[in-house]
């Protein structure tokens, strides 16, 4: 099973220039929680939902005066519509993240794959083991060493 087997077309995107506000219009009129961040033609990055109530929570600042750019992360990690699906849930395991924008060989969206997605989808086809998929959310979901200290303090 290959990434554009299963990856979302159509993507909704914005730009390192749009303001929270539009982001977060634009996440809840397509249902989504993350969107990939646009620059002449190429992915540069994501921003999630979390993304957005972190930076409005750690700002005094109104979501229209805060833009993607001052927010988002500058790590991208993403796939190719080739893909195996198995070395994409490697990816989404090692980086600790559920979705991955596909990209083509310039490095312009095609698609996005979300595990959500590739669960219901193995689920129908049964090309992907329940172990294949377990493994990867395990991972994800694993605290990090930081995380473990604080939590175990409380």
């Amino acid at each position: 099973m290959r990434v554009e087997d299963v990856m979302i077309r159509n993507v909704k995107f914005c730009s390192p220039e749009t303001n929270l506000a539009a982001v977060a219009e634009i996440m809840w009129k397509a249902g989504c929680g993350t969107l990939p961040v646009v620059e002449n033609d190429r992915v540069i990055g994501m921003i999630t939902d979390r993304d957005v109530a972190v930076a409005l929570g750690t700002r005094d600042a109104k979501a229209a005066d805060v833009i993607v750019r001052n927010v988002s992360l500058p790590k991208l990690f993403s796939t190719s519509p080739g893909e195996d699906v198995p070395a994409a849930l490697r990816t989404m395991a090692a980086q600790k993240v559920r979705r991955l924008p596909v990209l083509d060989a310039k490095g312009a969206l095609e698609g996005i794959l979300c595990l959500d997605d590739v669960i219901l989808f193995a689920e129908s086809r049964g090309e992907l083991t329940y172990a294949d998929v377990v493994l990867t959310l395990k991972a994800i979901c694993q605290h990090t060493t930081g995380l473990q200290a604080i939590t175990a303090n409380l």
